[in-house]
């Protein structure tokens, strides 16, 4: 029996996204619901929330966190850490 431990390498990576918290802020706008129903379904404060609209955090937002948004919200926040290619 050949066994053996797996270790994991998580790479964490952080770039800006000028103007997330305005799309952010324009997406719950839209919606119907109130800010304490959305930041439920987010698993959200809304402290956080302000925080997030206002680009005014102590520490970058997760990635996980910015999807539960555009999952919730059902938009597309345009976050991505692809490379893009210069053409």
């Amino acid at each position: 029996m050949n066994n053996a431990v797996q270790v994991k390498r998580t790479i964490e990576s952080v770039k800006e996204f000028p103007g997330l918290g305005q799309k952010i802020k324009e997406a719950r706008e839209k919606d119907e619901r109130t800010l304490t129903q959305i930041c439920r379904q987010c698993g959200l404060s809304r402290s956080y929330w302000y925080q997030l609209e206002a680009e005014d955090l102590r520490s970058a937002a997760t990635e996980d966190v910015i999807r539960k948004i555009e999952t919730v919200l059902g938009v597309d926040l345009g976050v991505s850490f692809e490379v893009e290619n210069a053409h």
